[in-house]
């Protein structure tokens, strides 16, 4: 987190809602599970625990079946209510245990694990959201990890708007 490096994915943009709403969206299962997730793909959580030193586990099913369901593991280094999430991403299989990219039929270059940094920042009544994930950007570019994380901050948005599908 302290050495960064300028091929590591990066994302910014303003979110039109205030900073409070976009923190609780990913600190809030009830948030999680309705934009988490790709567009088209669904989300399931197990083991749900939102505090430093916790986490959980989540699949991302693609219903059209055109890739294998992906299992993560999830801890949270670092929340700081509300500016910061710092979290560990593991590559998982169904029951929880690590497994490597290859062995979950993932692209063999991604990583087994990755850090993902997001800061949310007030201005006004939206916030600027910035997320960072230790995976070169044309990695993440190529296997779609990239164009999801667009996407699921656009359907995060929608679903923060008063007329949003909850």
């Amino acid at each position: 987190m302290a050495n960064v490096n300028h091929e590591d994915t990066f994302i910014s943009r303003i979110i039109n809602a205030p900073q409070e709403l976009v923190f609780e969206a990913w600190t809030s299962e009830e948030h999680l599970q309705h934009w988490y997730a790709p567009k088209g793909c669904t989300i399931h959580f197990a083991d749900v625990d939102i505090r430093p030193g916790g986490g959980f586990l989540s699949c991302i099913r693609n219903p059209n079946g055109a890739y294998k369901d992906c299992w993560a593991k999830t801890t949270f280094l670092e929340i700081t209510r509300p500016e910061k999430i710092v979290c560990k991403l593991q590559v998982a299989d169904a029951s929880g245990r690590l497994i490597s990219s290859r062995e979950a039929g993932m692209d063999p270059d991604w990583p087994d694990e990755t850090i993902l940094t997001v800061t949310f920042t007030a201005q006004g009544d939206k916030t600027l959201f910035n997320l960072h994930q230790t995976v070169n950007t044309s990695l993440a570019k190529r296997t779609g990890a990239y164009p999801s994380w667009e996407q699921m901050l656009d359907i995060l948005e929608a679903h923060l708007q008063p007329t949003g599908a909850r």
